[in-house]
This record gives structure tokens, sequence and C-alpha cells, in this order.
């Protein structure tokens, strides 16, 4: 996780100079080029996207997926580069969870118990790598016992509408440094849009793990949110990937509530050495970016 940002530092990340081109190229779907053309939010992100790389919070080579579903207008409003795989890090273990809680909903000699329960608590709140390995060797060897892939199979025979471009072909190593499994920013959001529409077996669990307290990137470090936002999501990092995943549920002024899934992966295509730094800056740069989503959907609804 990174550093608590500071107020300056980050009101300095709000208040970069004028837009630029983007040093790298993004990919647009037929929706998001639609919004970009129309001055939408889409445009926006990536004019901020352009001036986050021009200031260095987003390296010249660094590739980046980012991905904004409004549940209220059921409408994408980011979508780029979110099709393609990128580096899951820990991000990679809520989806572990689901494909033990597929298991459990389809045979009766698997249960739910509280040291499961458990596992899963370390698993997201403290991003714990020993107990992410037991649960993929439970679902493994409920799966055949072939191996991480198992896992990554549960999911795809299960839901591969959603796990398009997962790829689970390694448990953590030593020292948490897992390059090797993939999933795109548009497997993030089509997973966290099925488990809020309670699409996906045991997705209150879900809801209440994503929920327990833990330095997020989407709304910790956000002065623009105020306190009673809620987030339900996971991080991830290594030498070479700053993430986040996860739902805002954002309060209006009207006593209403709204929800929206948020999905940021920054990306160095190698290992970067000055590791703290470079993830302070990136995850600074995502928290940037949230606000300029917050910001948006505030002017829509009238946002508290």
């Amino acid at each position: 996780m990174s550093a608590n940002p500071s107020r300056r530092d980050f009101l300095r990340t709000l208040t970069l100079g004028s837009a630029g081109l983007l040093l790298a190229p993004l990919s647009l779907t037929p929706l998001a080029a639609a919004q970009a053309a129309s001055g939408g939010l889409q445009s926006r992100v990536v004019n901020h996207i352009a001036r986050l790389r021009a200031q260095g919070l987003i390296g010249a080579s660094d590739r980046v997926s980012w991905s904004v579903y409004d549940f209220t207008s059921r409408q994408k409003l980011v979508a780029i580069n979110e099709d393609v795989p990128r580096q899951a890090a820990s991000m990679i273990k809520p989806f572990v969870c689901q494909a033990w809680f597929y298991q459990a909903s389809q045979s009766k000699r698997i249960s739910y118990t509280p040291e499961v329960r458990k596992t899963m608590e370390r698993m997201i709140r403290s991003s714990c790598n020993k107990s992410t390995n037991r649960l993929m060797t439970l679902v493994s060897q409920n799966a055949g016992n072939r191996g991480p892939g198992d896992v990554e199979r549960v999911l795809k025979q299960n839901a591969p509408q959603i796990f398009q471009d997962t790829r689970i072909v390694e448990q953590i190593p030593a020292g948490g440094r897992t390059y090797r499994n993939l999933a795109s920013a548009g497997d993030y959001g089509r997973f966290l849009e099925a488990f809020w529409r309670n699409q996906l077996p045991y997705a209150d669990e879900m809801r209440a793990l994503l929920s327990l307290s833990n330095r997020d990137r989407i709304v910790d470090g956000v002065d623009s949110m105020p306190d009673n936002v809620r987030v339900y999501d996971k991080t991830g990092s290594t030498a070479m990937l700053c993430g986040d995943m996860g739902i805002v549920v954002a309060p209006g002024e009207n006593g209403g509530s709204y929800p929206y899934t948020f999905v940021a992966i920054i990306e160095s295509p190698v290992a970067v050495k000055k590791y703290y730094g470079w993830m302070k800056q990136r995850g600074n740069a995502i928290r940037s970016v949230s606000n300029l989503v917050y910001q948006d959907l505030k002017d829509r609804y009238q946002l508290a």
C-alpha cells in the first residue's frame, strides 16, 4: 500500500497544468469513443491522465486501464484499455474467494466455516498472501487438484462472460512478487457489477468482505469525498503494478445512494527500483482520477 498522501501533494496533483497528448495510446470501446467525442467524463479522464503523465505521476512507459460504471444511469462512463489483461497482483484475491463460493454453493460437502471466513478476511483486510495460497489450495483440492489453474477453471466454468481475460497460473510467491496472474479492468468491472446485483453466489458475503476497513486508493486521501461515502474494494501492489478496484456508494443530498464502480490499473513494463516512491505517485494519480469521477457524479446527482 502507498503511504498516506499529504494534502499538499494531493492538491498539487489536482491542479496540474493544461492538457497534453498522452504519451502512450489508449484503446477505447465504441461507446467510450462516442462519449469522448461528446466531451463527457471519458474525455475529461483522458485529458487528466495526459496531465498526470506530463507531471511524471504516471510514467511515459506506464500502461494504464480504467473503468467506471454508473449503476443509477446504467451506463459505462469510462472505458480505457479495459479489455487488456494486466498483472492482477492482490486484486486477484476476491476472484479466489468467488471461486470457493461457487464450489460451496454447488456441493453440500463444502461448508462456509468460521475458519474459511477468517481466511478470507485475512486475504482482503490484511492482503495476506499465505491465506490466499491456502484458499487457492482448497479450491484446487475440490476441482481435481491440478494446481492454481483450477481457480481460473472454476471461475470460467461458472461465469465465462465475466472472467474473460482472467489468467490464474501461480500462487503468490515468497515476498509477494507475483507477476503472472492476469485480469483486465473489464473483468473486475463485470465482477463488481454482478455481485452488487446479487447475481453471484454468496454475494452478501463478498460485499461484507470487500467492505472491511483497509487503506484504499479510491476514497482514502480524496478530500472531496465526505466521511459517509462507503467503498467496497481490493487494492493490488507490486514493483510493477499499482491498482484498485471497487464500488463507491455515494450519498445524495436527497438521502438516496448512488453506487458506481471504479477500476484503476497502472502497470510498469519493468520492476521499479524505488518502489515506495513509485507506488506513492501512482496511488496519488489514482486518487486524483477518483476525485474527478466523484466530482462529475456530484454534479449529476447532487451528491453530498
